[in-house]
């Protein structure tokens, strides 16, 4: 169902393209499943109702199960600029988290007309929770992720605002348009240049300048035990930013299609695209690891006339053996679904390949940790599957 589009996004900006129009297929090719309309009285909440059972909605709202797909974004973002997770990582996972419930309330609360036709049960048509209490969840939980990216500085604040503008942006009309999936794809992106932005913001106020005393400016002679990786601007973890991107404009271009199904042309072009980002990331962190040190006439990553790059023989390292199995669980987890909805376009078939995108979310953050030197980020972010698919069973992520 398109209720499955809710995990993907990074925010939660809902992900679930619009249902159905009363009898008529909308612009994202997903149509209704009809019915009849609730009666007038169903936002209002049943007597009786215990603390309990209005948890239970809340949780069905935010989809808490959905949240554990969030922290690796950051963790992968701190890695990709050589940053170990640290405050900024900390505030930038907890303002992506807010941002991401922020998404899910308010994709619920603009689509509450088209879900009390085609899922009455949900929280807010079937009267648990009122539109007005999910509008101001939204509002609050925005403002809640701004404030956390403040602390971890302007440029994280930056990042977080076009983040939460593209998570109301999306919810409020984009997912009624072609621009739907690139808006996803653009989610993701952000909240992996959050926590590369916010680490790295974090990171810089954190030496001694910040503490009030003066720099110590290095000398000449000092350079020659100077590090062998520099520290490294946000904009260094754009390339990871954009694989995670691009898996999520595939994942949500199929995703287009799992109501009524008969593409057979998407799924085979996401599953090459996946098999390509897939051998990208493995390839990349081979290289980058068999890679010697750059040192040539002109200093650190600077080569005279003539000289050549240093390589050096590479062996077999654990880190490489963490970046083949995440990597392996990725396009393990995303490929074969694509494959048998390509060669069978119904849709339940589609609709599993959508879920297997989804998960694959997770390995494929590990990967891109591990081939930026963290593989300990990477255990960390893989370590959240278990969990994930415990809550799942009780609160459905979707």
């Amino acid at each position: 169902m398109r209720r499955r589009l809710r995990a993907l996004s990074v925010l939660g900006a809902g992900l679930r393209m619009p249902s159905g129009a009363r009898g008529r297929a909308l612009q994202d090719g997903l149509s209704g499943t009809g019915g009849t309309a609730p009666a007038p009285d169903r936002h209002r909440p049943s007597p009786g109702r215990g603390r309990g059972d209005t948890v239970r909605a809340w949780t069905e709202l935010f989809r808490v199960s959905a949240l554990f797909s969030v922290p690796g974004d950051a963790l992968a973002g701190a890695a990709a600029v050589g940053r170990s997770p640290g405050r900024g990582t900390a505030l930038a996972i907890g303002a992506s988290l807010c941002l991401y419930e922020a998404g899910m309330a308010l994709n619920d609360w603009a689509d509450r007309e088209e879900d009390a036709v085609d899922r009455p049960h949900r929280p807010i048509p079937s009267g648990r929770i009122s539109p007005p209490a999910a509008l101001g969840a939204a509002g609050v939980l925005t403002a809640a992720g701004l404030a956390l990216a403040a602390r971890a500085g302007r440029p994280a604040l930056a990042v977080a605002t076009g983040l939460a503008a593209t998570v109301w942006a999306y919810d409020l009309h984009l997912k009624h348009t072609k621009a739907g999936p690139a808006a996803m794809a653009a989610a993701r992106t952000l909240d992996l240049l959050l926590g590369a932005t916010a680490s790295v913001a974090a990171g810089a106020t954190g030496g001694a300048v910040a503490r009030g005393a003066a720099p110590v400016l290095p000398r000449a002679a000092d350079n020659v035990a100077a590090p062998a990786h520099p520290a490294r601007g946000p904009l260094t973890a754009l390339p990871a930013a954009l694989v995670l991107g691009a898996h999520t404009y595939g994942v949500t271009a199929v995703s287009r299609h799992e109501a009524q199904g008969g593409s057979t042309a998407v799924p085979l072009a996401v599953l090459a695209t996946t098999t390509g980002l897939g051998a990208a990331v493995l390839t990349a962190g081979r290289a980058a690891r068999t890679r010697g040190p750059e040192l040539g006439a002109g200093g650190l990553g600077a080569m005279g006339p003539g000289e050549r790059r240093a390589t050096r023989p590479h062996r077999l390292t654990p880190a490489d053996l963490l970046l083949t199995a995440f990597t392996g669980a990725y396009l393990r987890t995303a490929g074969p679904p694509l494959l048998h909805a390509a060669l069978n376009p119904s849709p339940p078939l589609t609709q599993r390949a959508v879920g297997g995108g989804i998960r694959a979310m997770i390995p494929l953050q590990a990967a891109l940790a591990t081939r930026a030197g963290a593989p300990g980020s990477g255990l960390a972010v893989m370590a959240l599957v278990p969990l994930a698919r415990s809550l799942a069973r009780k609160v459905s992520p979707t």
